[in-house]
């Protein structure tokens, strides 16, 4: 499931230094294999004014105050968090001696990119702060690999189990902004269900198929469904019982979120009560891969995770009949 990334093919030109100058590094071989969307155009412009930046030796907060920008601001759009206006980005050009035309047009074309909204956009009222970057990112990704200690991974869950989630999670919105946000999760399954379906890698803690989540019924439909989900050929699936003892990801799931092209690094989202995280320095990336690795050796095999939760499902079947009877 991990991409050796040196095999993919750049998709787009990007810069890169020659000597003391900046040179603008075509493609060589075909398009990507995926679309790339708004959200990974930011980052790949973020990434680049960041490397201008630091190649000309420019603090953050010195070339914010240029632009009459908060620092926070600037960081949000070298990270690709936040698009850039086409004035933005003209005076940072000039300020990095971006002069050759060709170069700049590049620059101007991701920007504008950049600009465009996601199929989640529609769902921005009820969205997360900040929340709509890590399902950009998912469905512009190729695999993620993912921890999850709680509840079900969203990919997975069925519409029943999401609509308990959210009503306990999201406790302010209304039934109607649940109804959104329960769509908004089903809609998000398409990436794993498409013609060219994102790898899923997920290792759920036994507490995740144990923890009651409304009625047996709900729970053995949920069950079910990550049997036969885990059958599926992009799917992985693994229980991290609680005979493993203690582990290296007590504090908490994450996920790292992998791409089609070389030079989009790979991200990792983490979560909790007080909000989210993204990490992209490549000790951090590391960290995580590492720890993910920890995670599945420790893990049951897929074939007896399947096992796990299938036997699980029966027993809740059963609790469910008799209550019936």
């Amino acid at each position: 499931m991990v991409i050796d990334k040196t095999s993919k093919r750049m998709a787009e030109p990007v810069l890169c230094q020659r000597g003391a100058g900046i040179a603008l590094a075509f493609p060589k071989g075909g398009e990507s294999p995926m679309s790339v969307g708004p959200t990974v155009r930011r980052r790949r412009l973020g990434s680049e004014l960041r490397r201008l930046r630091e190649f000309h030796s420019f603090k953050l907060e010195e070339v914010a105050e240029r632009l009459g920008l908060a620092p926070s601001t600037l960081s949000r759009i070298e990270t690709g968090k936040a698009p850039t206006r086409t004035a933005y980005l003209s005076a940072m050009l000039q300020m990095y001696g971006v002069d050759d035309p060709a170069q700049r047009q590049v620059l101007l074309d991701m920007a504008r990119e950049g600009h465009r909204k996601g199929w989640w956009a529609v769902y921005e009222d009820v969205l997360p702060t900040g929340f709509g970057v890590y399902v950009g990112l998912e469905a512009e990704g190729s695999s993620v690999r993912a921890y999850e200690s709680c509840v079900v991974h969203g990919l997975l869950q069925t519409e029943d189990y999401a609509r308990a989630v959210m009503t306990a999670v999201r406790r302010k919105l209304n039934s109607a902004e649940i109804e959104r946000m329960v769509t908004l999760r089903m809609q998000r399954q398409e990436v794993i269900l498409r013609a060219d379906p994102l790898d899923l890698w997920l290792i759920l803690d036994e507490a995740v198929i144990r923890r009651v989540m409304g009625s047996p019924e709900l729970m053995h439909g949920q069950l079910n469904h990550l049997a036969d989900a885990s059958l599926w050929p992009n799917v992985t699936l693994q229980v991290l019982p609680f005979c493993s003892g203690m582990h290296p990801s007590l504090n908490g799931p994450f996920a790292i979120l992998e791409f089609p092209d070389r030079f989009d690094p790979d991200v990792v989202y983490s979560e909790g009560v007080a909000g989210h995280a993204y990490l992209e320095r490549d000790r951090d990336v590391r960290m995580c891969a590492e720890t993910f690795d920890l995670l599945r050796a420790a893990a049951l095999s897929p074939a007896d995770s399947t096992d796990m939760i299938k036997n699980l499902a029966n027993q809740v079947y059963l609790i469910d009949e008799r209550k019936a009877g």
